[in-house]
């Protein structure tokens, strides 16, 4: 059942995960940032958030502020986060706790104003695909009515794979584009066999793109914003702009 928010048509990508903590507002942030010194007006985008903290503004995410700084953004904080919780949980437990249900309107609202003054959008999920957002909805659902190239950002380790051909199993049925896979978070001097192949691999199962192996930096840090010292170069032979076209 769709959630029906009639949303304007925008280039873009949406940045989704094999689970939580895998590195979705790292590589969001990352490519919002080298799209805007391409001179691009980016419009980053989180529309839903947890684990959020009490400022004089409202409810406040450090993933949104991290999205805000790497893209120069002059839009309020509420604005490119419109729905904000402080439980940190899953959004459908996060919601009951606060008796809060998420208002898919006030993100339309959102996801409208920020186009309107941005050329391309940035969006990143909560947690993986199949995140219940209500009993209804989960994350797919939302992700579907944004209907944008889907970036798929999976950790490196041995279970990647299963997680991440299940992650394109799911956006696949939904018939949305894939744009490609992020393996994020790779340490050199500690790999495996299976850290290895885990590129060769998913090429081979799923025919998905790996756009980039992003080295582990122990300098990159969200809350206090740092992309670090490698994670752009790893990420800036992506051609972003093309990926993000409808």
């Amino acid at each position: 059942m769709p959630i029906n928010l009639n949303l304007p048509k925008k280039a873009g990508l949406f940045v989704t995960g094999t689970d939580a903590g895998v590195g979705k507002t790292l590589v969001a942030g990352a490519t919002a940032k080298i799209l805007t010194r391409q001179g691009l007006k980016v419009g980053v985008f989180k529309p839903i958030a947890t684990a959020c903290k009490h400022r004089w503004e409202g409810l406040v995410s450090c993933e949104t502020e991290f999205l805000a700084n790497c893209a120069n953004s002059d839009l309020s904080l509420s604005t490119i986060t419109p729905v904000g919780y402080i439980t940190a949980a899953a959004p459908i437990v996060s919601a009951a706790r606060e008796n809060k249900p998420i208002d898919f309107d006030e993100i339309a609202a959102a996801y409208k104003q920020i186009c309107q003054v941005s050329n391309i959008v940035i969006i990143e999920g909560v947690g993986g695909v199949r995140t219940p957002l209500s009993a209804e909805f989960d994350l797919l659902d939302l992700a579907s009515e944004f209907d944008l190239p889907m970036v798929i950002v999976a950790r490196s380790d041995a279970g990647m794979i299963n997680h991440t051909l299940m992650t394109i199993d799911c956006i696949r049925a939904t018939e949305l584009k894939i744009a490609g896979v992020v393996i994020n978070g790779y340490d050199a001097t500690k790999t495996t066999v299976a850290q290895e192949t885990t590129e060769q691999v998913l090429s081979q199962c799923s025919g998905v793109k790996i756009l980039s192996i992003v080295p582990f930096d122990e300098t990159v840090d969200i809350e206090n914003p740092n992309l670090g010292e490698v994670v752009i170069e790893s990420l800036s032979g992506c051609n972003w702009a093309k990926l993000a076209q409808r």
